[in-house]
């Protein structure tokens, strides 16, 4: 099983960003999907998840609640997250990571496989 996340950059405060997370030998469609962040110096946190396709609840950090949105597009097999009105300190690496479960859970040790990172940049 391999995950990856992508769309990463460089983007000026307030910009906005999606990133991608696909997998092979997984089909994203049954897993519970997790958004991660690690910035420098700092440890790994939680930034929002995804239920499965049956299921599709979220949950979001406070930081970033009413900025980022994660969605699936089933068509692509993809998992999306829409990040709007960035802040510098939203700057970090961005991982997605995927579960068993079908239920959304903002904790990293409920997750199964994990995927390299994508880097945001945010700054002016």
């Amino acid at each position: 099983v391999q995950l990856q996340a992508s769309g990463g950059g460089l983007v000026q405060p307030g910009g906005s960003l999606r990133l991608s997370c696909a997998a092979s030998g997984i089909t994203l469609d049954y897993n519970a999907i997790g958004w991660f962040r690690q910035a420098p110096g700092k440890e790994r946190e939680g930034v929002g998840c995804i239920g499965s396709d049956r299921d599709r609840k979220t949950y979001y950090a406070d930081s970033v609640k009413g900025r980022f949105t994660t969605l699936r597009d089933n068509a692509e097999g993809t998992v999306y997250l829409q990040m709007n009105s960035l802040k510098p300190e939203d700057t970090a690496v961005y991982y997605c990571a995927a579960t068993f479960s079908r239920t959304c859970s903002p904790h990293m040790t409920d997750y199964n496989f994990w995927g390299q990172g994508t880097l945001v940049t945010v700054s002016s």
